[in-house]
């Protein structure tokens, strides 16, 4: 099996947001599972528990922040929603038939419950192909590509460490796909 890549280049995230928002069948949801995958650095397990009470209150608002307690470290996690992971929410409760709060923000449409893993690396796997992304791109690559490119605007690797719960930098680092490329690069462009 592949380790799969972040995203790195932004214009193919863009690309992926347009490709998941056109699907006339679920589109409001993919392109959800997608931006708020890439802005919240969620594990996969955790993103598709959501609920609709999770993001939006009793009066339909979008909430300013999320919290949730993360299945595979059982440790509380809360973090606000940026513009775009706010907009993507509004928009897809906008097309959502039910107001239940405990239904799954991810609803699949073969029964009650969430859209499986499976699912959700398929609707990935499919856009990323459509977009012409050639790396192997699966469910982690959302929260890969959420720290590679908070470390790419200048997110300090301790920081980043500690909001996706690694036990060193060195894992982190290897786990958002900095390279040796990456790595010569600040050795040629610092020139003092």
């Amino acid at each position: 099996m592949d380790t799969v890549q972040p995203i790195r280049d932004i214009s193919k995230v863009e690309a992926m947001k347009k490709v998941l928002l056109g699907d006339k069948n679920n589109g409001t949801r993919n392109h959800l599972l997608f931006v708020l995958g890439i802005n919240s650095g969620l594990r996969i397990s955790d993103l598709l528990n959501l609920t609709i009470g999770d993001v939006i209150n009793k009066h339909g608002k979008t909430r300013l922040s999320v919290a949730i307690r993360e299945q595979k470290t059982g440790k509380g996690k809360s973090f606000p929603l940026n513009i775009n992971a706010a907009k993507a929410v509004s928009l897809h409760v906008k097309t959502i038939l039910q107001n239940d709060l405990i239904a799954p923000l991810f609803a699949s449409r073969k029964g009650n419950g969430p859209i499986s893993r499976i699912q959700a690396w398929e609707i990935l796997n499919r856009a990323a192909k459509d977009v012409g992304i050639t790396d192997a791109i699966g469910t982690h690559s959302l929260r890969k590509t959420f720290g590679y490119h908070a470390f790419r605007s200048g997110v300090g690797i301790e920081r980043l460490q500690a909001i996706l719960n690694h036990s060193s930098p060195a894992i982190t680092l290897r786990y958002i796909g900095i390279t040796q490329d990456d790595i010569n690069n600040v050795y040629l462009n610092l020139n003092l």
